[in-house]
């Protein structure tokens, strides 16, 4: 299992990824050693994570979000927390 997640930053801004361990990830991410963009806007806090059968499946997803407005992410975390 495969998973796209978003997590928002410490100033606000919103990272999108992908993993087939999100715990671990999110851990990587808060000890300074997840991604170049976190490093610096630490810690993190996961909002939303979608399942995916592949890397291939969640990387087509991540893509389709990394294209979204961050109003449209904002809407997206808020939908899916909904469900």
């Amino acid at each position: 299992m495969w998973y796209v997640y978003i997590v928002e930053c410490n100033d606000g801004s919103l990272y999108t990824g992908i993993t087939n361990d999100i715990d671990k990830r999110i851990k990587k991410h808060n000890s300074g050693k997840g991604a170049k963009y976190t490093k610096t806007r630490l810690p993190v806090k996961l909002k939303i994570k979608f399942e995916a059968n592949d890397r291939s499946e969640a990387s087509k997803l991540e893509y389709k979000i990394k294209q979204l407005s961050r109003q449209e992410k904002l809407k997206l975390i808020e939908n899916g927390r909904n469900n």
